[in-house]
């Protein structure tokens, strides 16, 4: 079984899911939930490393995880977005940093109190395989993909707002296309630089190097 379509959002929801095995189970809270989603993308990711997309089936992940394959489903609608939690992690940090980040400091400093040195970190062991795995698989990669296209969206109308760029103008849509490509592109390139910099530092210098000039250009604050 590779998934019933029925994820969460789109059939029964978690939050009434009780396991058989635990009769009279509570509802799970927000906070479980999201526990759930973060344990089986690492149950996902390390299948798929360990014996590719292809060859891991619903139920390996299901089984991984310890639940059924109808809880599972309520979860994910298919195996490759099973890895979303982790790619979001990032993304979701700097939209909500973004929200309230002074119109007068520099955009590129937002990534210091975003992200931690990678080795601090036990996410981020994890997420630097998952994007390994995206460039191998064009399931996962497509899932990396969506994802910072409905980033891009949602930083059109925080950034002209910034700015003071007219919202859903051409310019406002260009700037979230460099910094949106500039956090896709750094932590693409943190994959590769081991032991390095960490994802903090790679993000900072490459946004430094892109955004500050289009910012400059745009303007640091409504006028």
């Amino acid at each position: 079984m590779e998934g019933s379509g029925r994820a969460e959002g789109a059939g029964d929801s978690p939050d009434t899911a009780r396991d058989p095995r635990r009769p009279g189970r509570p509802p799970l809270t927000e906070r479980r939930k999201e526990a759930t989603r973060l344990e089986i993308a690492h149950e996902a990711v390390r299948l798929f490393a360990a014996r590719g997309l292809t060859a891991t089936s619903w139920d390996d992940i299901a089984r991984a995880v310890g639940v059924s394959t109808r809880t599972l489903s309520r979860y994910f609608a298919r195996k490759e977005e099973c890895v979303r939690p982790l790619l979001t992690v990032a993304v979701e940090r700097f939209v909500t940093t973004l929200r309230a980040w002074p119109a007068d400091r520099p955009l590129h400093e937002i990534t210091g109190p975003l992200w931690p040195p990678a080795d601090s970190d036990p996410e981020m062991g994890t997420l630097r395989e998952l994007l390994r795995l995206t460039r191998a698989e064009p399931g996962l990669r497509s899932v990396w993909l969506d994802l910072h296209y409905e980033a891009e969206r949602v930083m059109v109308p925080l950034l002209a707002e910034r700015t003071g760029l007219p919202a859903g103008s051409p310019e406002a849509q260009a700037l979230a296309l460099v910094v949106n490509g500039s956090l896709r592109l750094a932590v693409e390139l943190w994959v590769d630089q081991p032991g390095a910099d960490s994802y903090a530092d790679v993000v900072h210098a490459l946004l430094r190097r892109t955004v500050t000039p289009a910012l400059e250009d745009g303007g640091r604050g409504p006028a």
